[in-house]
């Protein structure tokens, strides 16, 4: 623009009286040269601050698009932007538009005269220039837009009513301002109630747990403090009937002109799906216990329970086995703890199996834990189990022995060989039922029927000091001694024969016959090693077999003689001796109605010299060495009164 010098005065009064705010700046030196009234209004400065002012320095960090605007003025001669946001003198928030026009000078780099418009300034002279035409336009443009008006309010209560989801506002101070029929609904309050009440003291106030939840601490109150959406997947509102509902949200702040004035929360109730989903998770966790479980029961079943190496049940015809089988059958129903007592290789272990088998918890495992083979260190985690990082090595969760068994029946073989320092914390979870895994503070509960064996003499030990009194009462309920089997003798041959059977099918081989003359030689050994020793020599006899014949082979025996069950000695049959088809006399018999005739007559005799008194030091239950509530069990099952 070239202009006389007699026009400059006249267009500098024009400049600073301009009602539109203008800057004239010297790009090439990043300079104000003047403002006018206007611009010194709206940006907050005084002409004198403005005039000399660094462009750059009233907006800090716009650098970029400072530099865009003003090349493409200086380039095409006019340029606009709203990207330019200036440093207010009073720190307020202004929403501009930049016009850049070029001054051209014949001696000089070229000026930029820059138009600041307040944009909400012109939205408002927008709006008043709108009604003033209203206005102008008489009585039926004002209906016109009073039915515009009154239909767009409509829509939205139609939109807000339609809504499935709980809509509700609330002021700057957290105030209700309006809500939704679905939020009286979901909340169990109606609009009128909730207007005008603080929201989250009303039904936002405690956490699930019933903790209390600060106001300082909501999502909701921090959308209209610092401007932000807040999205919350998990939370409780509380209803007006103090039954609390999950819930998710979205709370969103509401402005006007730039100042925060509330915000709108869009909630839906997800009690029903948080239920789910916990049921699930707990549902795929309990799964993944179960799997652990069965693997473990898998592989220990495989490895101890019903293997072809176990008897698969109690063989004989004796007295003593007929009485053993009668014990059985009357602990079996029960959950009393049973101590089976007797020399190695009597069975133990297979009276145990046969209690579990007739007992209601025959569908769960029966779980056999050799206390002699464990680890003094490690007696806590095969009991209980450990979780991992609880000592040197546990790289991984263990379930113990307890745990496993739960449900069903736990077999403590050689129970005698637990250190006495671990014998209270066995005593606390048979008592008490509970228990923890060794590097954890979690209480799991069990259910678990005990059994146990032992070779030892368990009330003298107990009575020495090497075994914990109360742990032996507690396993002592229902004792039961598994005979040995040289007072057994008439079971020998029965049992000879089920291990011929055995070994051969496991060797695959042809059956040998078991002759009365084996069965004599059987007959007439002690058997020190009882039932575990004839097994074996039975095993041998049949790999040494030639043309069907068996070949038994027994150890040598000082004296040359045997002894019965009272220690008597008697003389050995010499098998060579005797006629090939000689045979031992057989014994005679008895029925188990025999067995209960000779028992009920026994308790009888021994009521008769107590004077019929049951319990005490002379009762009959001392005389019969028993404890007085099994000998009254027993009476009633013989109908002794």
């Amino acid at each position: 623009m070239n202009h006389s010098q007699a026009d400059l005065p006249l267009m500098a009064a024009a400049f600073l009286s301009a009602p539109d705010a203008a800057l004239i700046v010297a790009p090439h030196d990043d300079r104000i040269l003047a403002a006018n009234g206007a611009a010194s209004a709206l940006l907050g400065y005084r002409p004198e601050v403005l005039q000399g002012h660094a462009m750059t320095r009233l907006h800090p960090d716009q650098m970029a698009a400072l530099i865009v605007f003003t090349d493409a003025a200086l380039t095409t001669g006019q340029a606009s932007t709203r990207a330019l946001s200036p440093l207010h003198g009073e720190g307020r928030d202004l929403h501009l538009e930049y016009v850049g026009s070029r001054i051209v000078r014949a001696d000089a780099p070229p000026l930029l005269l820059v138009t600041i418009t307040d944009l909400e300034a012109r939205e408002r002279r927008d709006v008043d220039a709108e009604a003033d035409s209203y206005v102008r336009g008489g009585m039926a443009e004002w209906r016109r837009v009073q039915r515009f008006f009154r239909e767009m309010e409509q829509e939205n209560q139609l939109i807000l009513h339609a809504a499935g989801e709980g809509i509700y506002g609330v002021d700057a101070e957290g105030r209700t301002t309006f809500a939704n029929p679905a939020a009286e609904r979901l909340l169990g309050w109606s609009a009128g109630e909730l207007v005008g009440r603080d929201a989250h003291e009303l039904f936002h106030h405690h956490h699930l747990d019933g903790s209390q939840y600060r106001p300082e601490d909501c999502p909701i109150y921090a959308a209209f403090h610092d401007g932000e959406v807040h999205q919350v997947e998990d939370e409780v509102f509380w209803r007006r009937d103090e039954r609390p509902i999950r819930v998710e949200y979205t709370s969103t702040p509401i402005r006007d002109h730039g100042t925060l004035i509330g915000a709108v929360v869009v909630f839906r109730d997800v009690t029903h799906r948080r239920e789910a989903e916990e049921k699930l998770r707990a549902a795929l966790a309990e799964v993944g216990r179960l799997r652990e479980r069965l693997e473990l029961e898998n592989a220990y079943l495989q490895e101890e329970i019903r293997s072809e190496n176990n008897h698969h049940e109690i063989i004989g015809r004796s007295p003593a086995i007929l009485s053993l089988l009668d014990q059985i059958a009357v602990v079996a129903p029960t959950d009393a703890s049973v101590l089976i007592t007797g020399e190695s290789g009597t069975g133990k272990e297979l009276i145990a199996r046969a209690i579990h088998d007739a007992s209601p918890r025959r569908s769960r495992p029966l779980i056999r834990v050799n206390c002699a083979a464990i680890p003094r260190e490690l007696f806590e985690s095969e009991f209980f189990g450990h979780v991992r990082g609880a000592f040197t090595g546990a790289v991984r969760d263990r379930v113990g022995r307890f745990e496993l068994a739960n449900g069903g029946t736990l077999f403590l073989d050689e129970v005698g060989e637990i250190p006495l320092e671990l014998q209270g914390k066995l005593l606390r979870v048979i008592q008490e039922r509970m228990f923890e895994r060794v590097g954890q503070e979690t209480t799991r509960q069990v259910d678990v029927r005990i059994i146990a064996a032992t070779n030892r003499r368990l009330r003298e030990e107990a009575e020495a000091g090497r075994f914990r009194e109360d742990l032996y009462f507690r396993l002592n309920v229902f004792p039961i001694e598994s005979v040995p089997l040289r007072q057994r003798r008439e079971d020998i041959p029965l049992l000879a024969t089920r291990f011929v059977t055995r070994a051969c099918r496991n060797l695959n081989i042809p059956e040998p016959t078991l002759t009365q003359a084996h069965a004599r030689q059987l007959t007439g050994y002690d058997w020190p090693g009882n039932v575990r020793e004839l097994e074996n020599v039975i095993e041998r006899a049949v790999i040494l077999a030639r043309q069907g014949k068996l070949h038994i082979e027994l150890p040598d025996r000082d004296g040359g003689g045997g002894h019965d069950g009272g220690g008597n000695q008697w003389d050995a049959v010499d098998i060579q001796s005797q006629p090939a088809g000689s045979a031992l006399p057989a014994p005679k018999l008895l029925t188990v109605d025999d067995m209960r005739r000779l028992e009920r007559n026994n308790i009888i005799a021994a009521l008769e010299m107590a004077g019929g008194k049951v319990s005490g030091p002379k009762g009959a239950a001392a005389l019969l060495h028993m404890k007085p509530t099994t000998l009254a069990s027993r009476l009633k099952a013989l109908g002794v009164r």
